[in-house]
């Protein structure tokens, strides 16, 4: 007999007597024949359950889950209150055509000063070509999209001839991509582009439709159970800017991981060192941004999957919050901490291409109601005033769980730097129940994700899925109805804490990853990696932002000593895009120098 636990009402539970608990997750390290053995024992009957319920019983899961009355009543899905309106910002339509909301967008951007961005050799410091640069050359006549494109395909067929391989794309047709890119010169050239984004060459992740290439989710199959007839809507909504789509991008295996590892395609590689992950599960859209290929890449993101391989790649990647953009049309479009994201190589890209994709789903507006989408204007001489005006929250005792300190350290210099530019004051927070949280977070995306999966699962495609993705779903598939409602009561709570804390600051801030980019173990190139001390480094702090759906984003803010990319994340308020948009674009200036070159890069724009 086991004695029940009774949590105090959200609203009871005093501040002052949280403990933060540092995790230590209870599960073995396997990749290779260990990692084949232990699938074969999880799917055998008796043994697996007994197995996946040790497991559960270690990690405090079945405690939780079971034998605690949670007192609040579930939350199914992200609920918010109403939010106040953000100052200082551009208003955007969702309801019109995305060209012209890139327009607005493109209007609320800093002066752009091209000789100082063209003018650039070899002597100066390294950066990447933002939008905006192959925006000017197009138009200045200097190139064109269709010489751009000849340029991407030598780079690719050069990065595909790679030992060991580094496959970037899983779907790819030279050919389309000339085609597009033909249609987009001449359109520069009768004078009449489409959006900044004209000519913008952006890859897909594997798990977004995009005609004519099929959505395998990285899978082997996936694409012959689940046909597309046509674009999902956010790519749909780029088409009508202009932007040349290169293809499908690598992934891990249905979003079922944090690394990258896909044992079916190939692995993606870290362009900073090639010998370690992107991270995951958007790990190609990441390499092929980080690498220079792309100015932008749309990923999805339900567990950091956007965020985490933007962090360990050196680039930006901008989780909205959930319901701001349609789902349609994407292999995970059913979900309630799922978003489609756009991971770009600076603040500025992130915006522009954000202001093409958002637009929330009809569904969505009749059930929560979204507020208004807007930008910062960066160009508002009240900018500077409304910088100095944030709170940000930090738990430091949380902020400094990190697997080596020269990642809280570099983070909290970026801190001490905005208060001293900027004015920006840190708030001590507490945030209860993290360890609580994550539990909820698993078994939302993990039941989730069994649910659209058991029909293809028991239809004789289990042996069709890599050992990872069938290790995870031998615990997803474990999760009973009540496991789910007591989790939906903790999302309940959880959202109860963290609205208390958003009344008194304005964004939450932590380093984006626990850890910088894992070395890849070499026999998990073939047969996959389970590793739960890694995943839970690299998803430490991004659960929140996808439990509760809350708006986050990853900007780059240094290395550490081996040259590995760190990223910063800021949490912010419901619908609150604008806000860490802005200041996410101030770290960006304050960390601007120096930036280090990726190993593997690409300048596709001057052929250098």
């Amino acid at each position: 007999m086991v004695k029940k636990k009774v949590m105090l009402p959200a609203d009871e539970v005093d501040l002052a007597t949280v403990k933060y608990h540092y995790e230590k997750i209870e599960a073995p390290h396997l990749t290779g024949i260990g990692l084949k053995l232990f699938v074969k024992l999880v799917e055998t009957p008796l043994i697996g359950s007994l197995i996946i319920s040790r497991l559960k019983k270690e990690n405090k899961m079945i405690e939780m889950l079971r034998n605690t009355v949670i007192p609040e009543a579930p939350m199914f899905k992200p609920e918010f209150p109403p939010q106040e309106s953000e100052t200082g910002v551009v208003l955007l339509d969702e309801d019109g055509k995305p060209e012209e909301r890139v327009e607005l967008a493109f209007k609320g951007l800093p002066e752009y000063d091209p000789v100082k961005s063209w003018n650039s050799d070899s002597s100066s410091p390294f950066r990447y070509w933002k939008i905006r640069d192959y925006a000017y050359a197009y138009r200045s006549k200097l190139t064109t999209p269709s010489i751009v494109a000849e340029r991407f395909i030598l780079a690719m067929d050069e990065f595909n001839n790679k030992k060991p391989p580094t496959p970037l794309l899983i779907s790819y047709d030279p050919e389309l991509l000339r085609k597009q890119a033909a249609d987009s010169t001449r359109r520069f050239e009768e004078g009449n582009p489409l959006s900044v984004l004209d000519g913008i060459f952006m890859a897909i992740k594997d798990d977004i439709d995009c005609i004519p290439h099929p959505s395998k989710g990285g899978t082997s199959f996936f694409h012959e159970v689940r046909p597309i007839e046509e674009d999902a809507v956010c790519v749909a909504r780029l088409r009508r800017c202009g932007v040349i789509l290169v293809g499908k991008a690598n992934m891990h295996e249905l979003g079922l991981g944090t690394t990258g590892n896909n044992p079916i395609h190939g692995t993606a590689r870290n362009p900073h060192a090639p010998e370690r992950y992107t991270g995951g599960s958007s790990s190609g859209p990441a390499a092929i941004v980080a690498s220079g290929l792309c100015s932008a890449a749309l990923g999805t993101d339900g567990g950091g999957s956007v965020r985490i391989p933007s962090s360990l790649c050196g680039i930006v990647g901008l989780k909205s919050t959930y319901g701001r953009t349609d789902m349609k049309g994407s292999i995970c479009d059913s979900g309630t901490v799922e978003i489609i994201g756009p991971i770009t190589s600076s603040v500025e890209d992130a915006v522009l291409v954000y202001s093409a994709i958002l637009g929330s789903s009809t569904a969505e507006r009749i059930s929560m109601k979204p507020s208004c989408p807007c930008l910062p204007d960066l160009t508002s001489h009240e900018s500077s005033k409304i910088l100095g005006s944030l709170r940000l929250g930090k738990y430091t005792e949380w902020f400094n769980d990190v697997f080596s300190t020269e990642i809280s350290d570099k983070c909290e210099d970026v801190l001490s730097r905005l208060l001293e530019t900027h004015g920006c004051k840190t708030v001590e927070i507490v945030i209860p129940e993290l360890h609580e949280m994550r539990i909820a977070h698993i078994v939302a995306i993990g039941s989730e994700s069994a649910s659209g999966l058991n029909p293809d699962f028991e239809d004789g495609k289990k042996v069709m899925f890599t050992h990872d993705t069938r290790t995870n779903l031998a615990l997803f598939q474990s999760f009973s109805a009540s496991e789910y409602v007591a989790a939906q009561c903790l999302r309940r709570r959880l959202m109860y804490y963290h609205t208390e804390i958003l009344k008194n600051v304005d964004v939450i801030v932590t380093p984006t990853t626990g850890m910088t980019a894992p070395v890849i173990p070499p026999s998990a190139l073939s047969s996959g990696e389970t590793d739960m001390q890694v995943t839970g480094n690299l998803m430490r702090f991004v659960v929140p932002a996808n439990l509760l759906g809350f708006p986050a984003i990853s900007v780059p803010v240094g290395y550490d000593k081996q040259g590995l990319p760190i990223g910063f994340q800021l949490i912010g308020r419901p619908w609150c895009e604008a806000t860490i948009l802005r200041l996410g674009a101030a770290i960006e200036e304050l960390c601007s120098a120096p930036k280090k070159k990726p190993l593997q890069f690409y300048d596709i724009l001057k052929g250098n």
